[in-house]
């Protein structure tokens, strides 16, 4: 014991001069693991919800003719072996905060729409939106929808989105409702983010409408008096309104779609903008005479401007620039809107999220890579899109996150990114999503498959699909996705997705002459920049901040670092090359390979209708038909539906999507009408519109020649059938 004792003293003299190095390493793991610490008590809170039945609920007298019995919502099997996907890993998943700020919480709890009603109520929220209901649960004391949760951020607390809010989907069969954690949701976004707007601006009148919200606002104790109600209720109406009228686009969304990749760019073309840009929109248009040199003064804007100068905008100052700019005739404000952001007008289905984790590149059309801390800078940039509160400023002094997020080493005045980004949550939802599976069809509902026409449509599939649609087993650990891309000149599908995420420009604002690794190399942001660049430059910026409202830099930073060491020690997934036959990235196109969509395995596939990218085909069986007819087919051919309608929930187990739509007073004339009260409707899609074809990926379809000269006749419609019960059982 005392040679041991005397060799630890010798040692201890030898690092002697060490002892100050050894001293700090001490305190940073002190430090890393409290901060370990307080996280995993934090975690156990969030977790501690486990309500059997997960606080499904259901709304009585669904307008569009869905039947759920009372005790009729059911889960699958998504991984549930007690180790992976439980119970209480879906009611986390549905509740877990992001960072999301949409409005005050006191303000939705309150909020009535036209009729009288609150627009948080299940009525409304399931019959005009589709959010799924739910009863009260722990972690859900006030009842909200799957996807709207309860937010914190600098002490206030807001409703805001979570990932469940697009990503869970349900569907009705003979009074079963089946929920599928990751699926498409059959939400619409847009009509519930356009009459919050509606509501909010009602509210702000004078009058009973607006005395009875500030009455009840005040009621829920958070407000001191009626003048900080409506300090608020100004400031989120108008955010509101702004963010309706910027992303406002001629191509209707409807339901289970939403183009996120565009109005997250309008976010993120909000957030940089600085004074030069707007001044060059302003001499734009008074150049195009559509403004004169008098009514910008006269508005006030010039002089605000001024103001402005040399600084980073905020929160506060873009309100008060868009509350100028509001004072501008209508089509004045517009033509500005088409100056500074993008039209959003192509959209898509909420893809579905089971092996996302897994795989090598994400989103339709691939652009963005899974490795290293890629998961998280896509999860920040979705969060920048559901209103993130981006707290960005500009430093007086070196930072750490000024280097890491690429603005020098010895940058003395970098952008300071901080947020609202809940980057701990984003890198615990990537790492949980890892253990959900594809969900199973389920016989007891909707009955056995033929085994017969599974064997044949297997061999059908090998033939026909699974060079870009590649088998996996759905619950192995160590399973990995490569996704197969195809350049949509070859796959023929809607190009509007793709078209946008490479041509999009916008103001480069505060990010200018910054560099950014796109493609092949870097890029150097000028004046204008590729929108995608500029997205990329954003996500990572505010992924290299630590902090943001009100914590101490300490916390921040080591939060920050402990999040950094989780995501990248529990992400598997390492760079690599695309896959497939699109168009590579070159120094002159360095965006080229997203002109491409992308091909996965389709284990679940029957659980995500509708179908293509774009949701433009409403069942697996159309989706094997032609697009349209040409010269030469059979007089008795049948093809792709040019319209359908959206919005019900029951299940077609046959051709695989959901039942044509029946609302109340529906006619072949109008197969939507308005209902009143309240304001619902149907969506009917109809592929004539930009951004919704249906065609292309006609594979099966028609008499195909491959590249070695061999001729992949058109299936037989025995065929189709065969190898729509084959996708039914992956």
């Amino acid at each position: 014991m005392a040679a041991i004792r005397d060799f630890c003293r010798r040692c201890w003299r030898g690092l002697r001069g060490w002892h100050w190095l050894i001293q700090v390493a001490v305190v940073v793991g002190v430090l890393i693991g409290l901060t370990a610490l307080g996280y995993w008590i934090s975690d156990i809170y969030a977790f501690w919800d486990d309500a059997p039945d997960r606080g499904a609920a259901v709304v009585a007298g669904d307008v569009f003719g869905d039947f759920v019995k009372k005790d009729g919502i059911v889960y699958l099997d998504q991984g549930q072996d007690g180790q992976n996907w439980a119970p209480k890993d879906s009611l986390w998943f549905d509740n877990v905060a992001q960072g999301s700020d949409l409005v005050p919480y006191d303000f939705f709890l309150v909020l009535e729409q036209p009729d009288g009603s609150r627009i948080r109520s299940d009525a409304n929220m399931n019959n005009r939106y589709r959010y799924l209901p739910r009863h009260a649960t722990y972690n859900n004391p006030d009842a909200l929808p799957i996807g709207l949760v309860k937010d914190f951020y600098d002490g206030r607390s807001f409703m805001g989105f979570t990932c469940a809010a697009c990503h869970t989907g349900q569907i009705n069969y003979r009074g079963t409702g089946i929920r599928i954690d990751g699926a498409p949701a059959m939400a619409d976004m847009d009509a519930f983010l356009n009459d919050m707007s509606r509501d909010l601006s009602l509210a702000q009148k004078p009058g009973p409408v607006h005395d009875r919200f500030v009455r009840n606002v005040l009621a829920l104790g958070h407000y001191k008096n009626e003048q900080d109600v409506d300090r608020d209720l100004s400031i989120y109406a108008l955010r509101l309104l702004t963010y309706r009228i910027v992303n406002k686009s001629d191509t209707a969304y409807g339901y289970a779609r939403l183009d996120a990749f565009g109005r997250i760019y309008n976010q993120v073309l909000q957030y940089v903008l600085n004074v030069p840009d707007i001044r060059s929109a302003l001499d734009e248009a008074v150049a195009d005479g559509k403004i004169t040199a008098d009514e910008l003064e006269n508005t006030g804007i010039n002089a605000l401007l001024e103001s402005f100068e040399g600084k980073i905008l905020n929160g506060a100052d873009r309100d008060q620039l868009f509350q100028k700019l509001a004072l501008l005739h209508p089509k004045q404000f517009f033509y500005l809107r088409n100056r500074i952001f993008i039209h959003p007008n192509a959209p898509v289905s909420y893809p579905f999220l089971w092996d996302i984790p897994q795989h090598d590149y994400v989103q339709w059309n691939g652009i963005a890579a899974n490795s290293g801390l890629g998961p998280i800078g896509r999860n920040t940039g979705e969060v920048i899109g559901v209103f993130g509160t981006m707290d960005w400023s500009r430093s007086n002094h070196w930072t750490l996150a000024g280097y890491f997020s690429g603005q020098g080493l010895f940058n003395t005045s970098p952008i300071d990114f901080s947020s609202s980004v809940n980057i701990h949550n984003l890198g615990l939802i990537e790492h949980k999503l890892a253990t959900l599976w594809s969900p199973k069809w389920p016989a007891k509902y909707f009955g056995s498959l033929d085994g017969k026409k599974v064997r044949l449509g297997e061999a059908i599939f090998a033939r026909y699909c699974q060079g870009c649609h590649a088998n996996i087993d759905r619950s192995a650990a160590g399973r990995r996705v490569v996704a197969h891309m195809s350049a949509q000149s070859n796959i023929g599908t809607d190009p509007q997705m793709a078209v946008n995420s490479v041509n999009y420009v916008g103001y480069s604002g505060i990010l200018r002459n910054t560099y950014v690794d796109v493609g092949p190399g870097s890029l150097l942001l000028d004046k204008k920049a590729p929108v995608a660049a500029l997205l990329t430059k954003a996500g990572r910026g505010v992924v290299a901040t630590s902090g943001g409202g009100g914590k101490s830099w300490l916390r921040s930073f080591f939060e920050w670092l402990y999040d950094v060491i989780f995501s990248l020690r529990t992400n598997d997934i390492q760079g690599s090359m695309k896959n497939g036959d699109y168009h590579p990235d070159t120094t002159q196109a360095p965006f080229a390979s997203v002109m491409s969509y992308k091909g996965r395995s389709l284990n679940g596939i029957w659980a995500t209708a509708p179908y293509l990218h774009n949701g433009s085909v409403p069942t697996l069986y159309d989706l094997l038909l032609p697009a349209a007819p040409m010269p030469g087919d059979p007089a008795d051919s049948k093809y792709r539906p040019k319209t359908f309608t959206l919005g019900s929930r029951e299940f077609d187990p046959v051709k695989v999507g959901f039942m044509p739509t029946k609302v109340q007073g529906a006619s072949d004339a109008d197969p939507c009408p308005i209902v009143k009260p309240p304001a619902i409707t149907c969506f009917v899609f109809r592929t004539e519109k930009l951004g919704n074809s249906n065609a292309g990926h006609e594979y099966g379809a028609r008499d195909r020649t491959l590249p070695d000269g061999t001729v992949l006749k058109a299936l037989t419609d025995p065929q189709r059938w065969a190898l729509v019960e084959y996708l039914k059982s992956l």
